[in-house]
Protein backbone atom coordinates (compact mmCIF):
# COMPACT_ATOMS: atom_id res chain seq x y z
CA UNK A 1 0.00 0.00 0.00
CA UNK A 2 1.46 3.28 -1.02
CA UNK A 3 2.15 5.96 1.71
CA UNK A 4 0.24 9.21 1.88
CA UNK A 5 2.30 12.44 2.05
CA UNK A 6 1.96 14.34 5.34
CA UNK A 7 2.51 17.77 3.76
CA UNK A 8 -0.53 20.07 4.09
CA UNK A 9 -1.37 22.20 1.08
CA UNK A 10 -2.50 25.78 2.10
CA UNK A 11 -4.69 27.77 -0.25
CA UNK A 12 -3.58 31.42 -0.91
CA UNK A 13 -6.26 34.16 -0.67
CA UNK A 14 -7.42 35.34 -4.05
CA UNK A 15 -6.78 39.09 -4.60
CA UNK A 16 -9.88 41.29 -4.83
CA UNK A 17 -10.12 43.19 -8.08
CA UNK A 18 -11.21 46.83 -7.64
CA UNK A 19 -13.50 48.30 -10.21
CA UNK A 20 -14.16 51.91 -10.98
CA UNK A 21 -17.66 51.55 -9.60
CA UNK A 22 -16.30 50.77 -6.13
CA UNK A 23 -14.42 54.08 -5.87
CA UNK A 24 -16.23 57.00 -4.22
CA UNK A 25 -17.24 59.59 -6.83
CA UNK A 26 -15.40 62.91 -6.54
CA UNK A 27 -17.79 65.81 -6.08
CA UNK A 28 -18.27 67.76 -9.26
CA UNK A 29 -16.36 71.03 -9.36
CA UNK A 30 -14.07 70.20 -6.43
CA UNK A 31 -11.07 72.47 -6.49
CA UNK A 32 -12.47 74.62 -9.31
CA UNK A 33 -13.99 78.11 -8.96
CA UNK A 34 -17.43 78.40 -10.51
CA UNK A 35 -17.57 80.79 -13.44
CA UNK A 36 -18.77 84.35 -12.84
CA UNK A 37 -22.26 85.01 -14.18
CA UNK A 38 -22.44 87.12 -17.30
CA UNK A 39 -22.42 90.85 -16.57
CA UNK A 40 -21.13 90.46 -13.03
CA UNK A 41 -18.80 93.21 -11.84
CA UNK A 42 -15.24 92.19 -11.11
CA UNK A 43 -14.24 93.07 -7.54
CA UNK A 44 -10.80 93.01 -5.95
CA UNK A 45 -10.10 90.10 -3.60
CA UNK A 46 -11.59 90.62 -0.17
CA UNK A 47 -13.99 93.34 -1.32
CA UNK A 48 -17.50 92.98 0.07
CA UNK A 49 -20.35 92.90 -2.37
CA UNK A 50 -23.01 95.58 -1.79
CA UNK A 51 -26.51 94.35 -2.51
CA UNK A 52 -28.65 96.67 -4.62
CA UNK A 53 -31.12 98.78 -2.71
CA UNK A 54 -34.63 97.37 -2.95
CA UNK A 55 -37.16 99.29 -4.97
CA UNK A 56 -39.10 101.65 -2.75
CA UNK A 57 -36.29 102.11 -0.24
CA UNK A 58 -36.10 105.51 1.47
CA UNK A 59 -33.25 106.84 -0.65
CA UNK A 60 -35.22 106.12 -3.82
CA UNK A 61 -38.46 107.77 -2.69
CA UNK A 62 -39.30 110.89 -4.69
CA UNK A 63 -41.44 112.30 -1.89
CA UNK A 64 -38.65 111.88 0.64
CA UNK A 65 -36.10 113.56 -1.67
CA UNK A 66 -38.42 116.47 -2.44
CA UNK A 67 -39.15 116.92 1.26
CA UNK A 68 -35.46 117.05 2.15
CA UNK A 69 -34.76 119.60 -0.59
CA UNK A 70 -37.80 121.70 0.29
CA UNK A 71 -36.79 121.96 3.95
CA UNK A 72 -33.22 122.81 2.99
CA UNK A 73 -34.44 125.42 0.48
CA UNK A 74 -36.71 127.01 3.07
CA UNK A 75 -33.96 127.21 5.69
CA UNK A 76 -31.24 128.56 3.37
CA UNK A 77 -33.42 131.02 1.45
CA UNK A 78 -35.09 132.30 4.64
CA UNK A 79 -31.68 133.44 5.88
CA UNK A 80 -31.19 135.48 2.70
CA UNK A 81 -34.70 136.98 2.85
CA UNK A 82 -34.86 137.54 6.59
CA UNK A 83 -35.28 141.34 6.26
CA UNK A 84 -37.53 141.25 3.19
CA UNK A 85 -41.23 142.01 3.84
CA UNK A 86 -42.96 138.64 4.49
CA UNK A 87 -39.76 136.74 3.67
CA UNK A 88 -39.95 134.09 0.91
CA UNK A 89 -43.67 134.76 0.31
CA UNK A 90 -43.05 138.46 -0.25
CA UNK A 91 -40.10 137.63 -2.51
CA UNK A 92 -42.19 135.27 -4.63
CA UNK A 93 -44.95 137.88 -4.84
CA UNK A 94 -42.58 140.57 -6.07
CA UNK A 95 -41.06 138.10 -8.53
CA UNK A 96 -44.53 137.23 -9.84
CA UNK A 97 -45.43 140.92 -10.18
CA UNK A 98 -42.38 141.44 -12.38
CA UNK A 99 -42.70 138.15 -14.21
CA UNK A 100 -46.28 138.14 -15.39
CA UNK A 101 -47.92 141.48 -14.53
CA UNK A 102 -51.25 140.08 -13.37
CA UNK A 103 -54.20 142.35 -14.20
CA UNK A 104 -55.34 142.76 -10.58
CA UNK A 105 -54.44 142.06 -6.98
CA UNK A 106 -57.06 139.31 -6.88
CA UNK A 107 -55.57 137.64 -9.95
CA UNK A 108 -52.14 137.83 -8.33
CA UNK A 109 -53.49 136.16 -5.18
CA UNK A 110 -55.12 133.38 -7.20
CA UNK A 111 -51.96 132.90 -9.20
CA UNK A 112 -49.83 132.38 -6.10
CA UNK A 113 -52.47 130.51 -4.10
CA UNK A 114 -52.51 133.16 -1.36
CA UNK A 115 -55.68 134.14 0.49
CA UNK A 116 -56.86 137.48 -0.84
CA UNK A 117 -57.02 139.00 2.67
CA UNK A 118 -53.43 137.93 3.34
CA UNK A 119 -52.45 139.29 -0.07
CA UNK A 120 -53.90 142.69 0.84
CA UNK A 121 -51.66 142.95 3.91
CA UNK A 122 -48.67 141.64 1.94
CA UNK A 123 -49.11 144.21 -0.84
CA UNK A 124 -49.60 146.96 1.76
CA UNK A 125 -46.17 146.11 3.22
CA UNK A 126 -44.52 145.93 -0.21
CA UNK A 127 -46.01 149.34 -1.04
CA UNK A 128 -44.77 150.74 2.29
CA UNK A 129 -41.28 149.45 1.49
CA UNK A 130 -41.40 151.24 -1.89
CA UNK A 131 -41.14 147.99 -3.86
CA UNK A 132 -44.53 148.02 -5.66
CA UNK A 133 -47.37 150.41 -6.45
CA UNK A 134 -51.10 150.03 -6.98
CA UNK A 135 -52.14 151.57 -10.30
CA UNK A 136 -55.37 151.54 -12.32
CA UNK A 137 -55.30 148.82 -14.96
CA UNK A 138 -55.23 150.57 -18.37
CA UNK A 139 -57.34 147.74 -19.82
CA UNK A 140 -59.95 147.93 -17.07
CA UNK A 141 -60.08 151.04 -14.89
CA UNK A 142 -62.10 149.19 -12.27
CA UNK A 143 -59.09 147.01 -11.44
CA UNK A 144 -56.01 147.96 -9.44
CA UNK A 145 -52.88 146.47 -10.95
CA UNK A 146 -49.75 145.79 -8.88
CA UNK A 147 -46.64 147.19 -10.58
CA UNK A 148 -43.02 146.98 -9.42
CA UNK A 149 -41.14 150.21 -8.79
CA UNK A 150 -37.54 150.75 -9.97
CA UNK A 151 -36.47 150.11 -6.38
CA UNK A 152 -38.39 146.83 -6.41
CA UNK A 153 -36.68 145.77 -9.63
CA UNK A 154 -33.22 146.59 -8.25
CA UNK A 155 -33.98 144.83 -4.97
CA UNK A 156 -35.16 141.68 -6.70
CA UNK A 157 -32.13 141.69 -9.01
CA UNK A 158 -29.83 141.76 -5.99
CA UNK A 159 -31.80 139.11 -4.12
CA UNK A 160 -31.90 136.82 -7.16
CA UNK A 161 -28.13 136.41 -6.98
CA UNK A 162 -28.24 135.66 -3.25
CA UNK A 163 -31.12 133.20 -3.62
CA UNK A 164 -29.32 131.46 -6.48
CA UNK A 165 -26.19 131.17 -4.33
CA UNK A 166 -28.26 129.62 -1.52
CA UNK A 167 -29.89 127.21 -3.94
CA UNK A 168 -26.51 126.18 -5.32
CA UNK A 169 -25.39 125.44 -1.77
CA UNK A 170 -28.46 123.27 -1.35
CA UNK A 171 -27.52 121.40 -4.55
CA UNK A 172 -23.81 121.20 -3.74
CA UNK A 173 -23.80 117.44 -4.39
CA UNK A 174 -24.33 118.22 -8.10
CA UNK A 175 -21.84 119.82 -10.47
CA UNK A 176 -22.72 122.89 -12.55
CA UNK A 177 -24.13 120.94 -15.52
CA UNK A 178 -26.15 118.66 -13.24
CA UNK A 179 -27.61 121.63 -11.34
CA UNK A 180 -28.65 123.32 -14.59
CA UNK A 181 -30.24 120.09 -15.83
CA UNK A 182 -31.97 119.50 -12.49
CA UNK A 183 -33.48 123.00 -12.56
CA UNK A 184 -34.77 122.55 -16.12
CA UNK A 185 -36.30 119.15 -15.40
CA UNK A 186 -37.87 120.31 -12.14
CA UNK A 187 -39.48 123.33 -13.81
CA UNK A 188 -40.67 121.12 -16.68
CA UNK A 189 -42.24 118.68 -14.24
CA UNK A 190 -43.91 121.52 -12.30
CA UNK A 191 -45.36 123.03 -15.47
CA UNK A 192 -46.71 119.63 -16.45
CA UNK A 193 -48.85 119.50 -13.31
CA UNK A 194 -51.27 122.07 -14.72
CA UNK A 195 -51.80 124.42 -17.64
CA UNK A 196 -51.10 127.56 -15.58
CA UNK A 197 -47.35 127.89 -16.12
CA UNK A 198 -45.01 130.77 -15.35
CA UNK A 199 -44.06 132.92 -18.29
CA UNK A 200 -40.36 132.89 -17.49
CA UNK A 201 -37.67 133.15 -14.86
CA UNK A 202 -38.02 136.35 -12.82
CA UNK A 203 -34.27 136.73 -12.27
CA UNK A 204 -33.55 136.53 -15.99
CA UNK A 205 -36.33 139.03 -16.76
CA UNK A 206 -34.92 141.47 -14.19
CA UNK A 207 -31.35 141.11 -15.48
CA UNK A 208 -32.51 141.79 -19.03
CA UNK A 209 -34.56 144.80 -17.91
CA UNK A 210 -31.63 146.34 -16.04
CA UNK A 211 -29.31 145.90 -19.05
CA UNK A 212 -31.68 147.86 -21.33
Amino acid sequence: MAGVSGATVRSQPRPVKRTSASRPAEPAGTGARPPEPAGAESRPPGAESRPPEPAGSLSQELGWALGVLLRSHRDLVSRVLGDFPHGPRGYQTLAEVIRSQQPSQLALANRLGIDRTVMTYLIDDLVAAGLVERRPNPADRRQRQIVATPKGERTLASLCDQVTEAENAMLSALDDDERALFRRLLVKAARGVGPDAHAGDACEIIDAALRD
